[in-house]
């Protein structure tokens, strides 16, 4: 654990503030759901909450099929991070964190579709100087209005790009897993 060097007092309704600075840094955003743990030393940790991550290996099993049928790289996102991908090294994409783009496809609960191989595309990864892929599809996942995450298919060939077919199977499983995660 790493020590910030702030201090919050709690009020009398139970309540702390976390900083700004904080909230930013970790990406924590008004209505995010944090989750809270106690050890035996008596610490208290929040941590946020992801629905998505709790999917696991369901998330890894939709990667997998999708990448299957579209032979595409697919990837399920949460807010934060890609949490899984089949098509592509694990090691370059789990917990890495989402790029603006990403985000905003989630904020806008669009469908991010670039499919011209010629255009530049969206980079999908928050490190990431410049995308690997050249085409790709980024479907939100919205659960009850708010956006939970995102499917990812993307084509590193240019000769197999993603097309409307890619983009749809993408929509769809957004939406299979909008459907799952609201039950």
């Amino acid at each position: 654990m790493k020590a910030t060097g702030v201090v919050r007092r709690i009020d009398d309704l139970g309540r702390i503030v976390i900083p700004i600075e904080i909230r930013r840094t970790m990406r924590i955003r008004d209505g995010d759901p944090l989750e809270i743990f106690v050890d035996k030393d008596g610490e208290v940790i929040l941590k946020k909450y992801s629905a998505i991550v709790d999917l696991g290996t369901f998330a890894e099993e939709m990667t997998d099929s999708l990448h299957e049928a579209s032979g595409q790289v697919a990837l399920i996102s949460d807010r934060d991070s890609i949490v899984a991908v089949s098509g592509a090294r694990r090691k370059d994409f789990i917990d890495k964190r989402v790029s603006d783009a990403v985000l905003r496809s989630m904020n806008d609960r669009q469908t991010l579709f670039q499919s011209d191989p010629a255009q530049p595309s969206e980079i999908l990864l928050e490190d990431s100087e410049e995308s690997e892929f050249s085409t790709q599809a980024i479907a939100p996942i919205i659960v009850h209005g708010d956006p939970y995450g995102t499917v990812m298919l993307a084509s590193v060939e240019r000769d197999n790009p993603v097309g409307d077919t890619e983009m749809k199977m993408a929509q769809s499983a957004a939406g299979f897993l909008s459907r799952y995660l609201s039950e």
